[in-house]
């Protein structure tokens, strides 16, 4: 008898980074289960299938409660078990926080914090219960910076930082990793999806999608708990945020984002 393939489960898999990490699960062997909040993710699952796989495409906003519940009774039908997971769905946006619209905050906390946290209590519980998993969170280099003209951006990529790091701690007695990937500014549909395509961290030279995700997901099968992709300035920079003041790492964040 044949064994069974992996599952794994990629959300804002659309696009970016997302994408690029169900490929990589693919062409592993891995059986995917791909979500996102737009019908672009049903042409990408039909592009995922041709490493031969079966592809399953959700289209969900997971900043709804009900849509994280329909999408992991999805994962998991006919007692599928998840063996691996990256929860990367995020957005965010530029522009001082008393200037922004309060719905458009609260859709980047109910996204990145709410949706990451329900969909996480789910993946790690069953994980957890069979003793096995791995589960990739996409962070930001920005979550070591106060966001000035990215104020609750940056604060929801800290909480997945911060939670991300205690799960590791939580579970050290267990066989289930947890790894964070932390990007620099990538080329992706992400700024001008949030609207900053004119800001100059719009504008400058980005970091490749693909040579990220490979990044994150080495990490991951490695069991490694963080890695900060992907180019060389990237991980400069994350070196550097380690020891600039915060004053210093606010104001270089406004002058990049406004």
């Amino acid at each position: 008898m044949a064994q069974a393939r992996p599952l794994a489960l990629v959300t804002g898999a659309s696009s970016g980074i997302g994408f690029e990490l169900a490929k990589l699960f693919a062409d592993d062997g891995y059986d995917l289960v791909v979500a996102a909040d737009d019908d672009a993710i049903h042409a990408c699952a039909e592009k995922l299938r041709a490493s031969g796989g079966e592809v399953r495409a959700e289209q969900v906003d997971l900043r709804k409660p009900d849509d994280v519940d329909r999408l992991y009774r999805s994962v998991t039908e006919n007692g599928r078990r998840l063996d691996a997971a990256a929860l990367n769905a995020g957005t965010g946006g530029g522009g001082r926080f008393v200037d922004r619209g309060l719905e458009e905050d609260l859709n980047t906390i109910d996204l990145n914090i709410r949706g990451t946290t329900h969909l996480a209590k789910f993946v790690l519980q069953d994980m957890v219960s069979a003793n096995s998993g791995k589960v990739l969170f996409t962070s930001s280099l920005v979550a070591t910076m106060p966001g000035s003209h990215q104020t609750v951006y940056n604060a929801s990529k800290s909480f997945v930082q911060s939670f991300a790091e205690a799960l590791q701690d939580e579970l050290r007695d267990t066989d289930v990793t947890i790894t964070v990937l932390m990007p620099g500014a990538t080329e992706t549909n992400f700024f001008r999806r949030v609207g900053m395509p004119d800001t100059l961290v719009g504008r400058i030279p980005k970091d490749d999608p693909g040579k990220v995700a490979k990044q994150g997901y080495d990490a991951l099968m490695r069991g490694e708990k963080k890695v900060v992709a992907s180019s060389p300035l990237s991980k400069g920079m994350g070196l550097m945020n380690k020891f600039l003041p915060d004053s210093v790492k606010a104001a270089s964040n406004r002058l990049i984002s406004r």
